[in-house]
């Protein structure tokens, strides 16, 4: 499952700003990768005034960074798609500029991953691994995306 980490400055992102943020994040790693939304999670963590360096100097502006884990074996094209398309859901939401939104992704071997009690399979191979799942963790994974 991708997880997706948005961190910004505490108080810095509403509750509906998070919504539209974790929406688009979950569309956009869907569009790219051609994987269920159900495999996205998108976690928030707010960052407290004092927290947060930049070139060793307290940070003076409105950064928001999103750190991605994504399972390896997606093309170029594909990660570059992500990435932009992350960036300007962050930009279009927090109402910010794109110097403030820093995007990353770090790819893990599926074969390193177990969620829902299971191996992840590699990209492409979702339906096949979705099938393969008891009646419950299907129905699941189903209502959740």
């Amino acid at each position: 499952m991708p997880t997706y980490i948005v961190s910004a400055a505490a108080n810095r992102l509403t509750q509906q700003v998070k919504q539209r943020i974790a929406s688009h994040i979950t569309e956009s790693h869907s569009d790219a990768t051609g994987a269920q939304g159900f495999f996205a999670q998108v976690i928030f963590q707010d960052i407290a005034e004092g927290n947060h360096f930049l070139g060793g100097s307290p940070l003076k502006a409105d950064h928001i960074f999103v750190h991605g884990y994504i399972r390896a074996g997606r093309t170029l094209d594909q990660k570059r798609r992500l990435l932009e398309s992350i960036v300007s859901v962050i930009v279009e939401a927090a109402a910010t500029e794109n110097r403030y939104v820093w995007a990353y992704i770090s790819e893990l071997p599926p074969s390193q991953m177990i969620e829902y009690g299971n191996v992840l399979p590699e990209p492409g191979h979702e339906t096949e691994w979705l099938d393969s799942l008891s009646t419950e963790d299907k129905a699941y994974l189903l209502s959740v995306g």
